[in-house]
């Protein structure tokens, strides 16, 4: 099995589209002429949710004189690149929503030059209004043993981030290990073995899953099947649900904006005058106003809505090993398995490079799947030519991959490309099957337009068709050699999954990057 880490080396980037200087899903930055250092620019390497400090963004520019050039990634990702050196020479600065993954890394000091918090926001939970009724709860006096006793009741269920690629996900693993074992100090491997069946029995709960926050919020707007999400209590204010911040104690992000040792000095002074100004107070009160996250200044007062009650900052894991340890935990024992169909594109027209590259990719991929998952392959041409199915027993789980590596190894491109057709037999393969404790999902793979079978319009038919519980499951189209975007999006958007791209990046990076939502 691959190496599990905090640090998420086996992960590829996940790079977030829409904002200038971003990249999209699934790509790789590449060294060119735009990563040069210019005077008067500060090259950042942002995670992804930052997005929605543009204005702050553009009214430091007017004031300070120093633009902002992002590149949005995940946390977990930006950490592996500054311990690589891939960010020496590329960017200035780092803004994540928390350093803690970096400080687990020997070294890491010697990276950084100065670190600096610009906003905070802890982890909350935000739940249903007529659920908080129904439960009888006082939002300000809930604890996480409270909400685990709900879920083990069958009184509650969430979503979550997942916590090997989210911060968001990674702090709600931390803040439920912690408050279920009553750690005062900071968690410890005997502390995350005490609270293990306590954990499982609350992450039974969990019904929907997600690689980034904002898709998170998204899918419970558009699923509305579970009671509650975990996130950013910044992303849950604008949700309409009651936002809950645990008595005994959350994890909070405070966006520490990082400058780093390789910048060039000029970039360094003029991240020291962006900080400045990021905590003088006016823009310490629009931060709080546009972004629903709380000021770092004494002076100045959250947003409306946002509770000033205190709540205790619960202990971030002291070491990498419990901090891997308890992630290797909830991929493989605390969560709900996975249950996933690859309708890969095997038509003629991938034959060469393209097969080869598929193959290389699903191999890959075969060391990040999880105990007890549901692997299926299901190639097509101008139909369905088999269907792969593999479970991977937690008693000899190689055994598993081992056979996913093989059915791989023998794909072969021949035919015509039948995209519709082949995914209505994949949402027929998993209405055949048990799904009511599994998450389930699609992932397409396409190298061309749809050219025989069935067509958009008799898909769209038959998914509307389908049982409310079966149009859960999001299909998660990959852009790759000459498919159609518009198409894609489409099925992305009917499904409510999202579309990636490796038509820019890497097939290997796209690949990876659905693991998050699966």
């Amino acid at each position: 099995m691959r190496p599990r880490t905090v640090i998420g080396a086996a992960l590829a980037a996940l790079l977030v589209a829409g904002a200038a200087g971003c990249t999209e899903p699934g790509a790789k930055p590449a060294a060119g002429p735009d990563d040069a250092y210019r005077t008067g620019t500060l090259r950042v390497l942002a995670s992804s949710e930052l997005s929605d400090m543009k204005p702050v963004l553009d009214a430091a520019a007017k004031e300070t004189g120093v633009t902002v050039r992002p590149t949005w990634t995940g946390t977990l990702d930006a950490v592996e690149q500054i311990m690589s050196g891939r960010t020496d020479g590329r960017y200035d600065a780092v803004w994540l929503s928390s350093n803690d993954y970096l400080r687990l890394r020997p070294g890491s000091a010697g990276r950084i030059s100065s670190e600096t918090p610009i906003m905070t926001s802890p982890v909350a939970i935000g739940v249903k209004p007529q659920t908080v009724r129904r439960l009888g709860w006082q939002p300000a006096s809930v604890t996480w043993s409270q909400l685990h006793r709900a879920v083990a009741d069958g009184k509650l269920t969430y979503g979550m981030t997942d916590p090997e690629r989210s911060n968001s996900g990674f702090s709600a693993l931390v803040s439920v290990a912690s408050g279920l074992s009553g750690a005062q100090s900071a968690l410890s491997d005997a502390d995350v073995a005490e609270a293990t069946p306590r954990l499982k029995e609350f992450f039974a709960g969990q019904k929907l899953t997600s690689g980034s926050s904002g898709w998170l919020a998204s899918a419970y707007k558009r699923r509305g099947t579970v009671d509650a999400i975990v996130n950013y209590e910044s992303v849950l204010m604008s949700t309409g649900l009651t936002v809950i911040r645990p008595k005994d104690g959350v994890v909070t992000a405070d966006y520490p904006l990082t400058l780093l040792t390789s910048a060039p000095r000029e970039a360094r002074e003029s991240g020291r005058r962006l900080t400045e100004y990021l905590r003088g107070p006016k823009a310490q009160r629009a931060i709080t106003e546009k972004t629903f996250r709380r000021p770092v200044v004494p002076s100045v007062r959250p947003a409306a809505g946002l509770a000033t009650d205190q709540r205790r900052e619960l202990p971030f894991p002291g070491s990498r090993s419990v901090a891997d340890g308890l992630l290797e935990a909830y991929e493989n024992t605390l969560r709900r398995p996975s249950r996933t169909v690859y309708v890969l594109d095997t038509s003629g027209s991938m034959a060469g490079d393209r097969i080869e590259r598929l193959k290389k990719a699903l191999t890959e991929l075969t060391g990040d799947f999880r105990n007890r998952e549901e692997v299926t392959l299901m190639p097509f041409g101008s139909q369905v030519k088999a269907q792969l199915t593999h479970t991977l027993d937690p008693a000899d789980p190689d055994t598993g991959r081992n056979a996913i590596r093989k059915d791989a190894e023998g794909l072969s491109a021949d035919g015509e490309t039948a995209i519709f057709s082949s995914l209505r037999d994949a949402y027929a393969y998993l209405g055949r099957g048990p799904s009511g404790d599994t998450f389930t999902s699609v992932v397409l793979m396409t190298d061309g337009e749809n050219t025989t079978g069935a067509s958009a319009g008799m898909f769209e038919s038959y998914y509307r068709a389908l049982p409310a519980a079966q149009r859960h499951t999001p299909v998660f189209p990959i852009l790759f050699g000459d498919s159609d975007r518009g198409e894609l999006t489409r099925i992305a958007e009917l499904t409510g999954g999202r579309l990636f791209d490796a038509q820019k990046g890497s097939l290997d990076g796209a690949f990876e990057e659905i693991r998050g939502y699966q």
